[in-house]
């Protein structure tokens, strides 16, 4: 096979093992259905080889979960060949370790080397199921989980504080415990770090009641340090709960009050934009790119900049322009 059958040939395999849809690219879809499948039949198997009911399955159980770890193998050898078609501005090399050390490269890999070794670490295959809510994205622009990480990252500043305040109040409350608490419970409570485990109870609200106070200070502490915990954790769940508001407020801006339309682009292998430079689309189109999202960096739409697979732009429209089309 000459290089450029073998060029074709790879550019195929790539826009196949790629998301697809049943619209643009069928056999991308069929094979994201098929990928799907495995991924559900080896935790299946995952969780069938834990009865012991069903020790005498364990030679069928044991091959298919051979038989899905090799389809594992294959899709990941496959998308390390392809790196360089995803990340077309880099070198083959660079591309390649840009895939192995991407969250999906990780997370692949975390799923495969507990079969060889590691045993102990079976329960990554459990990360193949987030890779069934990535090829099934509720759309293409703004997906569920986009809006959940969105949120989370614009609000990391006041999520900090409050984490934080849980964990002072913890170490507070764990001190203030074996305070009280020592010489009634020298087993229970050692030193001020025994506590920690109580604490995170209590101001958790789960209450296990492995590990409680005895005293009448003890329990009226508790008590207050229970109040505290409710409070502590609403801090953060009101902060993400103003987030999504603020989220849906967005959506529901009326475009036409605007005097620009402004989208959100998703990059596919079916984009008529990919491969292209920022200057290329910008002249070609009305378009104006504002921010280009690789993976996890946010990249300035610079005029030599090229549009890879997985791109997310978010792009402006000039109004007068849509309403004369």
């Amino acid at each position: 096979m000459n290089q450029a059958a073998l060029q074709k040939k790879k550019r195929e395999i790539f826009e196949i093992i790629q998301i697809g849809s049943p619209a643009n690219n069928s056999k991308s879809y069929q094979f994201d259905v098929f990928l799907s499948v495995v991924i559900v039949l080896n935790i299946i198997v995952l969780f069938l080889q834990t009865f012991e009911e069903l020790s005498f399955m364990e030679p069928v159980l044991q091959a298919i979960e051979i038989f899905t770890i090799i389809i594992f193998i294959i899709e990941y050898v496959l998308r390390l060949w392809t790196s360089d078609l995803l990340y077309p501005e880099k070198s083959k090399i660079d591309a390649a370790l840009t895939f192995i050390f991407s969250m999906d490269g990780i997370i692949e890999l975390c799923t495969i080397l507990p079969f060889f070794f590691l045993s102990g670490f079976v329960v990554f295959r459990m990360l193949r199921v987030v890779r069934i809510f990535r090829l099934f994205r509720i759309n293409n622009s703004l997906d569920s989980f986009n809006v959940i990480t969105s949120v989370i990252y614009e609000k990391r500043s006041q999520l900090a504080s409050s984490f934080f305040i849980i964990f002072v109040l913890m170490l507070a409350s764990s001190l203030s415990m074996y305070s009280v608490e020592h010489d009634a419970q020298p087993e229970a409570f050692r030193n001020a770090l025994s506590g920690i485990w109580w604490s995170v109870s209590a101001l958790l609200t789960v209450g296990y009641g492995d590990i409680y106070p005895i005293t009448l200070v003890g329990k009226t502490l508790g008590i207050l340090i229970s109040f505290l915990g409710v409070c502590a954790v609403a801090i953060p769940t009101g902060i993400i709960s103003a987030g999504f508001v603020e989220q849906i407020r967005k959506s529901e801006i009326d475009p036409d009050s605007l005097d620009t339309y402004v989208s959100t682009i998703l990059i596919d292998v079916d984009s008529k934009w990919l491969n292209q430079t920022v200057q290329q689309i910008e002249e070609e189109t009305d378009y104006q790119l504002a921010v280009i999202k690789r993976d996890d960096v946010i990249l300035k739409p610079s005029p030599d900049l090229v549009i890879c697979l997985k791109d997310a732009i978010l792009a402006f429209e000039n109004k007068e322009h849509r309403n004369r089309q």
